[in-house]
């Protein structure tokens, strides 16, 4: 994978981890605005997740790089994104958009970072859906427990 330069949150913590990986998967838009994307489609993910925190694990991580790659390649490569249950057509901002399955991969990184010990926070999730778009998606303050 190429190496690239992300725009960089702001934050004042000690440790920043920036975890590159992708993930291939299928989804659809099921909304009159999705034009062609109503239908069946296939993207090669590019995601890059930010952690950061003050302080580290007892083995010296503020988080594993394994871990966060494994936490969303693991539940999403070779998927349809659309029968995920985290995405339901039930509710429109819950269709798997780009914005929304970065919304969503904060969400499920998020809440694995809740349960160490060192609690660190998932900064940024930026995710490429093809090579001339992107979506950053940064928490408020009001989104961590």
């Amino acid at each position: 994978m190429m190496q690239q330069i992300y725009p960089a949150p702001a934050h004042d913590f000690r440790y920043e981890l920036n975890k590159d990986f992708h993930f291939a998967a299928a989804h659809y838009v099921p909304h009159d605005e999705a034009g062609a994307c109503r239908k069946m489609h296939g993207h090669t993910y590019f995601v890059n997740i930010t952690v950061a925190g003050d302080t580290l694990n007892d083995s010296g991580f503020l988080v594993n790089f394994q871990l966060v790659k494994s936490l969303v390649h693991k539940r999403f490569d070779h998927t349809v994104l659309n029968e995920d249950g985290l995405f339901s057509e039930d509710l429109s901002e819950r269709f798997p958009t780009t914005e929304v399955v970065a919304r969503v991969i904060w969400e499920v990184v998020q809440k694995e970072l809740d349960q160490t010990v060192n609690k660190p926070k998932c900064l940024q999730v930026y995710v490429r859906e093809t090579p001339t778009s992107y979506v950053l998606f940064r928490p408020k303050r009001e989104d961590f427990s």
